[in-house]
């Protein structure tokens, strides 16, 4: 874990040409479109600035846009650094399906640490300069040079940015993932389901969609879903979790309300069903105690 103070800058304002000129930021993968997913991801910045159309976004955020508008990342970047004060900046695309706030972190953690920036390389070692962490007065600097050399930022490729920089660089070939393609955008889809992280996947969908931000134990909660639906009943599982949840809110909530909550219903459903194991054949089981 990382206590740096950083800003982000979200870049959502592409042509997406690959993608016949689809809203590729409002695509979903997972239930959720790729903007809110990299939103998700960078939620512990302190100002998140968007470049790119206003949208309806997961959580507020900063908006603004390059002039001209579509003038490319370095004109994006110049433009949403204006709205930035942090020493350490994300820079980010917003087609990422798979960026987590882990990740966010170890960039972060890695920016001030003797480098002007860190960012993750893909699958095949090639630096991914809009996954990064950027110390703001060097990108700053070189942004400057770069107007002053060719009298614009608009249209010029990111890489003589990062040429100018002295940066870190992490392996992250997964987080690093963007959907350029449709064949991009199925891939991720088909990743989100299978089966080793469809459940990650989905409570992160859910928790997104609700506005929770709790993280509980999930297998306690599976336990108990398990417990109730073997000693009592199918049905009794799903409404047992949404008791346990309704239980913890009314004590306050937070994860030990809901772990306590949890442990007090997988008591009852253990004592339950050790009454109907004890009861002698053919006798119905009286009510619990």
């Amino acid at each position: 874990m990382t206590d740096t103070v950083f800003d982000a800058v979200v870049l959502a304002g592409g042509a997406a040409r690959r993608l016949g000129g689809a809203d590729k930021p409002g695509l979903r993968v997972g239930g959720r479109a790729l903007l809110d997913r990299v939103l998700g991801a960078c939620a512990g910045a302190r100002t998140t600035v968007v470049v790119g159309p206003r949208r309806a976004t997961v959580r507020p955020v900063t908006w603004t846009r390059e002039q001209p508008p579509g003038g490319g990342p370095l004109a994006a970047l110049s433009a949403g650094l204006r709205h930035t004060s942090a020493e350490v900046v994300l820079a980010l695309s917003a087609d990422l399906p798979f960026l987590d706030a882990a990740t966010v972190r170890a960039l972060v953690a890695a920016a001030p640490e003797g480098a002007e920036g860190a960012l993750l390389t893909d699958a095949d070692g090639r630096d991914q300069p809009l996954v990064a962490a950027y110390r703001a007065e060097p990108v700053r600097r070189e942004l400057a040079l770069l107007a002053a050399e060719h009298g614009t930022l608009t249209g010029l490729p990111v890489r003589l940015l990062t040429q100018g920089l002295d940066l870190r660089r992490l392996p992250r070939p997964e987080a690093s993932f963007d959907c350029d393609t449709w064949d991009d955008i199925g891939a991720a889809r088909a990743r989100i389901r299978d089966d080793g992280t469809v459940l990650d996947e989905w409570i992160a969908a859910v928790k997104a969609e609700l506005g929770v931000e709790l993280d509980v134990d999930r297998t306690l909660l599976l336990d108990v879903a398990r417990d109730a639906a073997h000693g009592v009943a199918r049905p009794a599982a799903p409404l047992t979790t949404f008791l346990v949840g309704y239980a913890a809110a009314l004590r306050g909530g937070g994860p030990e309300a809901v772990a306590r909550a949890a442990r007090e219903a997988a008591a009852l459903a253990e004592r339950w069903a050790a009454e109907q194991d004890d009861s002698p054949a053919g006798t119905p089981a009286g009510p619990p105690s």
